[in-house]
């Protein structure tokens, strides 16, 4: 399985959702640098369930074990940063039925094919949306390595189903417990999620990023462009289905007058009007915000019945899903979202250095 990534930092992820514990070592990351604990553990509540209503009813405290790479004043010591988190709260006989019947949306088929029936099926195994609180911790220390060199990352939900946020994503929302702009908006949506959950069924949307204060000159033409260093990571969060940067597939409709966006002076320093390419022109960052948006799907397991079928015998069935689950996964994922931009990020700088 590819479970890792970066070229100047690396990380690697493992564990499955129902075994003992889930983790990640990070390498590369130079001796002396002062690890906010507290801020971190804060971002690992963000993405943790069972704490809301729009969450899975899973209980687990993501409280990170570190193994290696800090010592006791949580300073890095310049050997790979291993760290653990112990699943507690599983029930791994909720899945007992999918062995051999994949559920619709989910790699439970691709899982199988490509395993021959070897891989953990108990709440997605290594597919799991479960793996993201690795890739919280280690994103979550490359966040706050860049915000020393002056670099924030923020994000919040852009929309889920129909209902849109509003105003524009200037500051953090990690603060707030539904993470928009428009508080009011944000309400629309869960009543929207509820409405949803109580039907059985699940809903998606998307997740608006943004990247302030990253320096122009950051990235690389072709293969190792920041579109293509951000998207690597952003698509290893499972649920995640489309990327697009800047004004994104807005520019299809758009004339090039429209699209272009004009340069000026700022105090000396190089600007643009506008920032329909998301702060990125050929790969590098240009010193604008470098702004993203994701598409979430929907939750694949839904109470509802769905048309599947038996790979031991070779016919159709139907399937009902039991378990806990996310009527909307889009909340939860806010924070991966930051995480995997933040190691993309951070990755990019060190090669500049």
């Amino acid at each position: 399985m590819s479970s890792s990534y970066g070229e100047n930092i690396r990380l690697t992820v493992f564990g499955q959702s129902h075994s003992p514990a889930i983790g990640m070592t990070l390498e590369g990351i130079p001796a002396g640098e002062k690890i906010n604990l507290d801020a971190l553990l804060r971002f690992l509540e963000r993405r943790a369930p069972g704490r809301a209503a729009w969450s899975t009813s899973r209980k687990e405290a993501d409280i990170p074990e570190f193994l290696s790479g800090l010592n006791d004043d949580c300073v890095t010591c310049g050997t790979p940063i291993t760290a653990i988190i112990r699943n507690t709260d599983v029930r791994s006989q909720d899945y007992d039925n999918i062995k051999n019947i994949p559920r619709p949306g989910h790699a439970d088929y691709t899982a199988q094919i490509k395993y021959s029936g070897y891989q953990d099926a108990a709440g997605g195994g290594h597919f799991s949306g479960r793996l993201t609180a690795p890739l919280c911790i280690a994103g979550g220390i490359c966040k706050d390595l860049l915000e020393k060199k002056g670099i924030s990352v923020i994000s919040r939900i852009f929309s889920i189903g129909n209902v849109m946020d509003n105003g524009t994503l200037e500051s953090s929302t990690g603060g707030k417990p539904f993470p928009v702009v428009d508080d009011k908006q944000g309400e629309g949506m869960q009543e929207l999620i509820a409405e949803v959950k109580e039907k059985g069924d699940s809903v998606g949307g998307i997740i608006e990023c943004a990247v302030t204060g990253i320096p122009a000159g950051i990235g690389d033409p072709v293969f190792d462009g920041m579109e293509n260093r951000i998207s690597k990571a952003v698509f290893g969060i499972p649920a995640v289905k489309g990327i697009e940067f800047g004004a994104g597939f807005g520019v299809a409709a758009m004339f090039g007058s429209e699209n272009n966006d004009e340069f000026y002076f700022s105090d000396g320093v190089v600007k643009t009007r506008t920032n329909n390419c998301g702060g990125i022109l050929g790969g590098i960052t240009n010193g604008m915000p470098l702004t993203f948006r994701v598409a979430v799907k929907p939750t694949p397991s839904i109470a509802i019945k769905q048309n599947s079928v038996d790979l031991s015998d070779g016919r159709d069935t139907e399937i009902v899903i039991k378990g806990r689950h996310d009527p909307c996964i889009v909340p939860r994922a806010v924070p991966c979202v930051e995480a995997a931009a933040a190691l993309a990020v951070y990755d990019a700088l060190s090669v500049k250095e």
